[in-house]
């Protein structure tokens, strides 16, 4: 009979499932949530308004460091949020309050907003956004997971967790799980498993839909693109006619709506003369919000080039630049609520994030995957240039009790004999 999955029995799983797969030596992954399932979380008070904005300023902030001047972006910041604050969950003291301010929110307030809003979010034939979150554990006795970490993953997220060997089967099961939940979209999450990896807590996240109008083949036809450099490319560019016009100082564009109206496509041109860094820079996320909930009805003509992106980026360093520095220190960082490794202090690594967008006439396809790849790591004692000490003259000597660094014996030597 299914249950709630509890501390004790968490705790149960966690040795039981290490005894049995080390007895066997098999190197299959274990479903710790197989029989149990997340408790009942009631959040709906939690889509506030000072949480969507609190969402939207950390996308914009993200885009802010993402951006540069020659590449395609493609970020998802709701995977982003989603991972690391599953991660969150397990840091205290000044690493928890450095990720609690990159991210927006406290974590008790993160938790239940999106528990709330990923569960409200629409999934059906035609429009539909899938969201699934999962925690791999390193097979290892010297690592020590807290059951009520895992228990707060389950509860508001419904984080599938594995125990697992962290060799390449275990690769190759994380990409199976990534590539199912993203359509397919993002194939392979992970090359290999470095040797510190203790753990990774992982978003998959795939959007197919329709559009609410689809192009017919009238309203296709090619089309001329301008790079911010000057140069030029051929193009197959979609044509429609749409009623939601955005605008503010430096940029205007439209909305356009997929099926059912659950979702749409928002775009946004920077006025003649302006460069898209500079217009991303000059953005804020209220101002973002603002634009995106106060369009104004008019007709628009609409143009959007037909294109396919890929991205795969290690965002670690991006979070440190905006102030997530400790979680990322295996001096520094504390997640002792998430647990400990005898092999050293646990620490972020990696934040991985793969994302893949199709724009067609018929529709959108976009998936994205990010993980948090955390390891353990002893703190060493940085090398020194070498000294030399040569007894051969007069000295001071000690013998000193190392508890309290006090002398038990002191004296000085002048002569070798008496």
């Amino acid at each position: 009979m299914k249950q709630k999955l509890t501390a004790a029995a968490l705790t149960l799983l966690l040795t039981g499932s290490l005894f049995l797969s080390g007895c066997s030596g098999s190197s299959k992954t274990v479903d710790l949530m197989k029989d149990v399932k997340a408790a009942d979380i009631q959040t709906d008070t939690a889509l506030t308004e000072e949480a969507f904005l609190s969402s939207t300023d950390f996308a914009v902030r993200l885009l802010k460091e993402s951006i540069t001047d020659k590449e395609n972006l493609l970020i998802s910041p709701l995977s982003l949020e989603l991972a690391l604050t599953m991660t969150a969950n397990g840091a205290v003291g000044d690493t928890l309050t450095q990720m609690e301010e990159v991210l927006g929110l406290p974590i008790d307030e993160l938790n239940p907003y999106l528990h709330a809003y990923t569960k409200q979010l629409t999934d059906d034939e035609h429009a539909a956004l899938h969201l699934a979150n999962s925690i791999w554990l390193k097979e290892d006795k010297k690592l020590t997971v807290k059951p009520d970490f895992l228990q707060t993953n389950a509860d508001y997220f419904q984080a599938g967790i594995y125990k697992a060997p962290f060799d390449n089967s275990t690769a190759n099961a994380i990409n199976d799980w990534t590539s199912e939940h993203t359509k397919k979209m993002i194939p392979t999450l992970l090359d290999k498993i470095p040797d510190e990896a203790v753990m990774y807590l992982i978003n998959a996240l795939a959007f197919e839909a329709d559009w609410e109008v689809p192009y017919t083949e009238d309203k296709v036809d090619q089309g001329t693109f301008t790079r911010e450099d000057g140069t030029t490319e051929e193009v197959e560019y979609l044509h429609s006619s749409e009623y939601e016009y955005l605008k503010d100082e430096k940029a205007s564009g439209f909305l356009k709506y997929y099926a059912n109206g659950d979702y749409a496509f928002a775009a946004l041109l920077p006025n003649e003369g302006v460069s898209m860094k500079d217009y991303v820079d000059s953005l804020s996320g209220e101002q973002l919000r603002n634009l995106l909930t106060t369009s104004e009805l008019t007709a628009v003509e609409a143009s959007i080039p037909k294109f396919e992106a890929d991205s795969d980026t290690n965002m670690a360093e991006i979070f440190q630049n905006m102030g997530m520095n400790d979680a990322f220190d295996y001096k520094r960082a504390d997640f002792s609520n998430l647990g400990a490794s005898e092999d050293g202090n646990i620490c972020i690594e990696r934040i991985l994030h793969k994302t893949h967008i199709s724009v067609t006439e018929t529709g959108t396809k976009a998936g994205a995957a990010s993980a948090a790849e955390m390891t353990a790591k002893m703190s060493m004692i940085p090398p020194e240039e070498i000294k030399t000490i040569r007894l051969d003259r007069p000295f001071l000597y000690m013998i000193i009790d190392c508890h309290t660094s006090t002398p038990i014996f002191l004296g000085v030597l002048h002569k070798t004999v008496a």
